[in-house]
């Protein structure tokens, strides 16, 4: 009797703790569900996303995606992922190809992609987080990060809008750096600016001139601020604050990732890196169409930007070329008569890898691609999707 009694007890116990184990990991469901809803569908609630799923003009939207998607994209050549979603809720969601050709991996929803100039959002979010931080001020001069730099009148500003005037390091260090076998790193790139002061585009806050070199030291401003590597502070900042499971810096000198993409040529033949992959902060974040999602989202929820600051990086800063055209902080632009239009996004390109990501803030509509073997069809998909959610201005849409 006396081993029965135990028994008993244990099983009630372990009876106990199961149903104290279930409620627990409902309870952390249900707070996920509030905390997803908030970040990512602004709080709708499961009636309104089921209404936008059931729209009928969600239904002819996707109608039209699929016929779209299947006779034009996929004839393309298209390798990896696309995503439409209205207020958050998708609506239209497709992955295609191969992560990696050698391999033969299928293009998942977790497969993450090498984001190219896309990651320019994530380097410009930083620093305005940190300016709003006070950490630092967008009119702190590049001298106060860098006291040996030779370029003088240069501001963080100018560095986010793309006014600094700056060489582009994707040229001048084809000529000054010559280990091509070694990754050239933001510190080394820095380096040889202030030793052979390689010639400026032109005088700081007179064009818009669209450059590499300015994202690169954001990053390293973020790290000298922060006294963290770039990597680890978007990490702590960002992708892990936001479930961003599947985004993370891409370190060249690491092993691969599960479901990191590989970069491939038109043909399928593999893209490798190359010496200036080692740089960080104008491209190298790898991530996927959803966890794009979950960015694109949080920036409207304000838990991680406050309404001024999104407005000023919004706002066009480049007035010497008439157009709709133009460039915020870390953001390109479309700007029109009617405010209310303008459209927020940035392309991509690096290697093989081809990106999309537009945001239609009139109706917070938006739209992810994401691909891994080159193909300009991902850039020319933009203008007719556009014209099917309603936003199109016969406007085509650039490479990078």
């Amino acid at each position: 009797m006396k081993a029965v009694s135990i028994i008993l007890s244990i099983t009630g116990i372990a009876i106990i703790t199961s149903c104290q184990s279930n409620a627990a990991r409902k309870e952390a469901n249900r707070r996920k569900a509030i905390s997803d809803s908030t970040l990512y569908t602004l709080n709708l609630t499961e009636t309104q996303r089921e209404a936008i799923l059931k729209a009928p003009r969600t239904v002819q939207l996707q109608r039209e995606l699929n016929a779209f998607y299947t006779g034009k994209l996929l004839r393309s050549g298209f390798n990896g992922a696309i995503l439409v979603a209205k207020k958050g809720v998708i609506i239209f969601e497709q992955y295609h190809g191969l992560e990696n050709y050698r391999t033969k991996t299928a293009v998942v929803d977790s497969s993450a992609f090498q984001l190219a100039s896309v990651s320019k959002t994530f380097t410009g979010a930083a620093v305005l987080w940190l300016a709003e931080k006070q950490k630092l001020n967008l009119e702190d001069s590049l001298q106060k990060f860098f006291p040996e730099f030779p370029y003088k009148g240069i501001n963080v500003r100018m560095l986010l809008n793309h006014r600094s005037g700056l060489p582009n390091y994707l040229y001048f260090c084809d000529s000054l750096w010559k280990d091509r076998a070694a990754f050239i790193t933001n510190n080394e790139v820095i380096r040889l600016m202030e030793q052979h002061q390689p010639r400026i585009q032109h005088l700081p806050d007179t064009h818009f001139q669209y450059c590499n070199t300015n994202y690169l030291l954001l990053a390293s401003i973020i790290e000298k601020v922060t006294g963290q590597k770039y990597a680890d502070f978007m990490q702590q900042t960002f992708f892990k604050p936001l479930h961003m499971v599947n985004t993370f810096v891409y370190d060249p000198a690491s092993a691969p990732r599960p479901h990191q993409t590989q970069s491939h040529k038109f043909n399928g033949q593999a893209e490798p890196d190359t010496y200036f992959d080692g740089v960080m902060g104008d491209k190298g974040i790898y991530s996927t169409a959803r966890d794009m999602l979950k960015w694109d989202q949080a920036l409207y929820s304000g838990q991680l930007l406050d309404s001024a600051t999104l407005k000023a990086a919004y706002t066009p800063y480049s007035h010497e070329k008439p157009g709709v055209r133009n460039y915020g902080l870390g953001w390109r632009l479309m700007v029109y008569p009617d405010s209310t239009k303008n459209i927020i996004y940035h392309n991509g390109w690096w290697h093989g890898n081809n990106t999309v990501f537009y945001r239609f803030v009139q109706d917070t509509t938006t739209l992810i691609i994401l691909g891994n073997k080159y193909n300009r069809g991902i850039y020319q998909a933009v203008k007719p999707i556009r014209e099917m959610l309603g936003h199109g201005d016969n406007e085509e849409a650039g490479d990078e």
